[in-house]
């Protein structure tokens, strides 16, 4: 059933900060005890300590009502050094940015952290999580959207092979100077069915909310899509497009060119704001209903 609501834009200006890889967004639920905040401490310190070696955790901390659960991961592409230093932060802002919530989730470029009191281990959730696109549209839509949806396909494939850990990454040349790059990936607790679906949700509201843009990126609690006209993940391309030749391709990671659209929902709720590139965690946005979320 289709839902009919308003979408409110409220627009607020973002200044690019390219030498900060600050989050890209969080959300916080719920009050907190102080039990269980000394908790949450415990279970982010070893979150923090294990995650590196194997770029996943989940884990748990406490008992009974005090029990506290956790799972942090990082980019499948990304090194050791920049996973660890990463969660580190993640850890540190999240406590930060929601000091006293049960349910909390952080996303950076590099790696996602949650925790909360509700066992969530191995379930698919696709109800929260944050969207960015580009504001520019690309030149010839039709053959656009073919390449990206026949990418799109491959690297989901990919993504529910067991050995490649829900994680899947391309490219295809759109014209001799101009490629398509694409990263899929799943959180490693989902079983590969459920990695599958939430990896199609995603990526099926490329179509329903920024269509025929340059770039997008949508990160659900459990899953992971991008696909931009550059390269952004790792390794990166020797020769990228000579449109972009004399980028400092850290910088773009952190800061996309022109203006782009920020939003985030939980629930059915959602944010909404248009960035001059980003420094997303300043972005400030009013939430309304948001009817693309299956």
């Amino acid at each position: 059933m289709t839902l009919n609501y308003k979408i409110l834009l409220f627009l607020s200006l973002c200044i690019c900060n390219a030498e900060s890889a600050g989050p890209l967004g969080q959300l916080c639920n719920f009050g907190s005890g102080s039990q269980i905040s000394a908790n949450i401490d415990r279970l982010l310190a070893e979150m923090v300590s294990k995650t590196p070696s194997n770029g996943f955790i989940a884990t748990s901390y406490g008992k009974n009502q005090y029990r506290v659960f956790g799972l942090a991961q990082c980019r499948g592409d990304v090194s050791t050094t920049d996973c660890s230093s990463c969660i580190q932060d993640a850890a540190k802002q999240i406590r930060q940015r929601c000091p006293n919530q049960v349910d909390a989730r952080i996303w950076y470029d590099f790696c996602f952290l949650r925790y909360n009191t509700i066992n969530f281990i191995g379930e698919i959730d696709t109800y929260n999580g944050l969207i960015y696109g580009n504001v520019e549209y690309v030149s010839d839509p039709d053959t656009f959207n073919k390449e990206l949806e026949t990418l799109s396909d491959q690297i989901r494939a990919q993504a529910v092979e067991t050995r490649n850990e829900g994680l899947g990454k391309g490219k295809t040349k759109l014209s001799t100077f101009v490629t398509l790059y694409a990263l899929v990936q799943c959180t490693r607790d989902l079983a590969l069915v459920d990695c599958a679906q939430c990896l199609a949700i995603a990526a099926g509201n490329f179509e329903k909310i920024f269509k025929n843009r340059t770039g997008c990126r949508i990160l659900y609690s459990s899953c992971y899509v991008r696909y931009a006209l550059y390269p952004f993940f790792f390794p990166l391309d020797s020769k990228p497009n000579d449109t972009l030749a004399d980028t400092d391709w850290n910088e773009l990671e952190h800061c996309e060119m022109g203006l782009e659209l920020y939003l985030v929902w939980a629930g059915p709720y959602l944010s909404f704001a248009l960035c001059s590139n980003y420094n997303w965690s300043r972005a400030h946005a009013l939430m309304y209903p948001f009817p693309f979320v299956e």
